[in-house]
């Protein structure tokens, strides 16, 4: 991991603009954040955070991939989310007040993944004089929050080549490259980790995906999906 000081992060692209917790701010008004930013680059498979933590920081998802991951007691490790350019890291033990150890471990996909930290004292002497960024915040809080429930409730309701069709849809409107064939979409997970992604067993999944494929709808490229169809798999997720 590499540090860098609040001057050598580029004012001309300001980081807090590109995420959607501060996407109601102003620039003028996040200029005043940018002294209390540091900026730590991370390789891949570096942690950026370990579960238990107790750091009262928030991150800032500057360039780059990252998946957050949860260990048991027994040391199985589930693959909870995959966080990119813009989205904002760690944010539970800053706005808990009860504050807390950090509930999972954050690992970064790919080398270079640059991430800016903004200190929980800065952040709230930050929104004192901003209260109604406060409320903003909360909005996009309440989005998470909304989407882990669906998560949820996917979960439940539904069978697991939906969830799958569901997981890659989501991944190609995040990462996915226009090419000739179709949408590709590298998500660099290895098979555990896309089935956990999905919430079901490696086997269980992989039949799913040769499915996909003997119907034309995809296809597998190392850790990269080509989506031939994603029509069929819109269908499919809804069923």
């Amino acid at each position: 991991m590499a540090m860098a000081t609040p001057n050598a992060i580029p004012n001309d692209e300001n980081t807090l603009l590109h995420t959607a917790l501060f996407k109601q701010v102003s620039p003028e008004q996040a200029e005043e954040l940018l002294p209390t930013l540091h900026e730590s680059v991370y390789d891949k498979g570096e942690h950026i955070f370990t579960q238990g933590d107790t750091d009262h920081r928030m991150g800032l998802l500057e360039k780059g991939r990252v998946k957050l991951t949860r260990e048991s007691n027994d040391g199985r490790v589930q693959l909870l989310s995959i966080h990119a350019r813009g989205e904002v890291l760690g944010e539970i033990p800053v706005f808990d007040p009860a504050g807390g150890p950090r509930t999972a471990s954050a690992v970064a996909m790919v080398n270079g993944t640059r991430v800016v930290w903004l200190e929980h004292d800065a952040l709230f002497a930050w929104l004192d004089r901003y209260p109604r960024v406060a409320v903003d915040m909360l909005q996009v809080l309440a989005n998470r929050m909304r989407s882990n429930n669906e998560r949820i409730t996917d979960l439940v309701f539904m069978d697991v080549p939906a969830r799958l069709a569901k997981t890659l849809l989501d991944l190609a409107s995040r990462f996915g490259e226009p090419v000739e064939a179709g949408l590709k979409v590298p998500h660099d997970l290895t098979q555990e980790e896309l089935a956990q992604l999905v919430g079901s067993s490696r086997e269980t999944v992989n039949k799913a995906l040769m499915d996909f494929s003997n119907r034309g709808w995809i296809a597998r490229e190392g850790r990269s999906i080509v989506i031939y169809q994603p029509g069929m798999l819109i269908r499919r997720s809804r069923r």
